[in-house]
């Protein structure tokens, strides 16, 4: 049965109930949330609050940023690339397969010292880690010294899953990808003698702690680690097996620190990583001294045939990390641009003021 339209019904909620009945509406409760009544603060917007804010925002952001900024250039950092791609390279010679090992050595000069701690990274490009396959190509379970997935590893590590019948360990691609290049550095501490001191760097301590002790973990058992990793077999691209990364036990195996490091992916298919640590030993004499050095390489890893580069970096830090001017110049726009708009608002504000009160004036 149709029924009448009425514009009363609309506006008091609908149609009147039978007698008896509860009445039906669709208007809220009265209540302060549902009909907005809750109190509220609205920020105005004069020119006493504005200015003030702009100039304050310059005059903290400006200086923030040039202490970062300088602090930044203080650091010292020298790259060598020695890819080989160049003709005039000492590594060129590496380029080809039929060259194994291939060492080559490259002569630079630091023009000042190195205080402090260094680091030394080895850098790639235009190498893809972030891809979405590779970064999944990766057992956790077996990383973490699971028996069970150590002979028996995950299907996400295909095809670097098993070889020979035998399963991989450490399976997947990013293991099978791991930089293998050996450096090696060497100071001419004197132009009469050129036989090279060698720098001793540190192989441990360049890994996150929580990688290292949580979740790397070799098989468990009391035998050495040969016996542990019984019945597996090493990456395809690997010269040999995980338990013999290092002579040091405590560094070997899944917690071999170099390792560790490869396995934490970079974001950018440009990256650097920390390769070894060169510690301060004295207070009087610094780290690195300025002057001629070698550096030895073993070159093992290739990435001429993806037209990837790889460079050797030596680099201090400071409170805020590594080089990077980047925070800072921002720092210092950012304030140079509220610090700007706080004048030219000044400028407008003081303007039309002016003009409005001669107007009144002449009313």
């Amino acid at each position: 049965m149709a029924m009448n339209y009425n514009a009363k019904d609309e506006v008091d909620g609908g149609p009147p109930c039978a007698p008896g009945g509860t009445a039906k509406t669709r208007r809220p409760d009265n209540t302060a949330f549902k009909q907005q009544r809750l109190p509220a603060w609205q920020p105005i917007l004069t020119a006493g609050t504005v200015l003030p804010t702009f100039f304050i925002i310059g005059l903290i952001f400006i200086p923030i940023g040039i202490g970062i900024f300088v602090t930044s250039n203080n650091i010292r950092e020298i790259e060598i690339d020695y890819t080989g791609t160049e003709p005039s390279s000492p590594c060129n010679k590496c380029l080809s397969l039929d060259v194994t090992p291939c060492i080559c050595t490259i002569n630079f000069t630091l023009e000042k010292s190195f205080e402090g701690n260094v680091f030394m990274y080895y850098g790639l490009s235009n190498f893809y880690q972030n891809h979405r396959r590779y970064v999944k190509s990766r057992d956790d379970s077996q990383l973490n010294g699971d028996p069970s997935a150590l002979l028996n590893p995950s299907k996400e590590c295909e095809p670097y899953r098993r070889n020979e019948d035998k399963p991989i360990a450490p399976c997947g691609a990013i293991a099978n990808s791991m930089f293998n290049d050996t450096l090696e550095l060497f100071l001419v501490a004197n132009e009469s003698d050129p036989t090279p001191v060698p720098i001793p760097l540190k192989r441990k301590g360049i890994a996150w702690w929580t990688d290292k002790n949580v979740k790397f973990r070799n098989p468990p058992g009391g035998g050495s680690l040969e016996e542990r990793f019984k019945g597996t077999t090493k990456p395809v691209n690997w010269l040999k097996p995980v338990y013999m990364l290092d002579s040091d036990e405590d560094n070997s195996g899944f917690i071999n620190e170099d390792f560790i490091v490869w396995m934490r992916t970079a974001a950018l298919p440009t990256f650097r990583k920390l390769y070894r640590l060169i510690e301060r030993r004295s207070d009087f004499h610094p780290t690195l001294p300025a002057g001629r050095y070698y550096l030895n390489i073993t070159y093992n890893y290739p990435v001429h045939s993806f037209d990837g580069r790889k460079r050797m970096i030596l680099s201090t830090i400071s409170w805020m990390g590594g080089k990077n001017p980047f925070l800072g110049i921002a720092y210092i726009t950012i304030g140079s641009i509220s610090f700007l708009l706080g004048v030219v608002l000044l400028v407008i504000n003081h303007k039309y003021r002016n003009s409005s009160n001669t107007a009144d004036i002449t009313i």
